[in-house]
């Protein structure tokens, strides 16, 4: 017999439901922002870069550092670490963690592609280095999003210790919202193009998790088990695949 649902149990789905279609909503609304030059997004905009133009041509190593954060949280490292992590789960025949990887990592590229080819936003006059192709939406702030959320939910599963978790939760988030800040410190991204790129990235995350459906870790039996299985899976998506939880 089926055991009945209780609304704790529907929570993270629910929030993962939710949070995939405001991504959708505000990567749609920054499109059409952009697309039709709303002046609120411009002064929002520019209310960010000029001053970190302005930094950046003062102090040569502010745009030092920030240059080599993007390359180390970016797509050069990020595609090939993605691509090592899902021939690691390959080999350890999780065929469907692997396949989210290699769609989350090396593959999110054409994502990426695809959508600054329909955009076609040009990227800011400003830009301290050189960067190729449109600007909208980041690359960058996209393909962290989607990559890192993967290879959490490869290797959160495979962590004992609550605070390992907690720990690689809370270092994926920083280096997402660091690959973020630094774009915009370059002046090669609008900050809506690096908010339109974590939006993406997340619902690309979302799209490629519900197609994939990696098999999810069982999860302690008995009236804790909501609490418990919430606490070892930051990510939800245990919650969001399995129909028992």
């Amino acid at each position: 017999m089926t055991r009945p649902r209780n609304t704790a149990d529907l929570v993270p789905v629910s929030l993962a439901v939710l949070l995939g279609i405001a991504g959708v909503v505000v990567y749609a609304v920054l499109w059409v922002g952009h697309s039709h030059h709303w002046g609120w997004l411009y002064d929002a905009d520019w209310s960010l870069l000029t001053p970190a133009h302005d930094v950046g041509i003062k102090h040569p190593g502010w745009v030092r550092f920030w240059d080599v954060v993007s390359v180390v949280l970016g797509p050069f490292v990020l595609r090939p670490l993605g691509l090592l992590a899902a021939v690691i789960a390959l080999v350890m025949r999780k065929v469907r963690v692997g396949l989210l990887l290699l769609a989350c990592a090396p593959l999110d590229g054409l994502v990426t592609t695809v959508a600054k080819d329909l955009a076609g936003r040009p990227r800011p006059a400003t830009a301290l280095v050189f960067a190729p192709s449109t600007a909208f939406p980041s690359g960058h702030a996209l393909e962290a999003m989607a990559s890192l959320l993967a290879l959490l939910v490869f290797l959160l599963p495979m962590m004992k210790a609550q605070a390992m978790r907690v720990a690689a939760v809370a270092v994926a988030a920083v280096s997402v919202v660091t690959v973020g800040v630094a774009r915009v410190a370059l002046n090669v991204h609008h900050p809506s193009d690096v908010i339109a790129g974590w939006a993406l990235g997340y619902v690309y995350f979302l799209l490629c998790l519900w197609v994939f459906r990696p098999v999810p870790i069982a999860g302690p039996k008995g009236p804790g088990r909501s609490a418990l299985s919430r606490r070892s899976d930051p990510t939800g998506s245990k919650a969001l695949l399995d129909p028992e939880v």
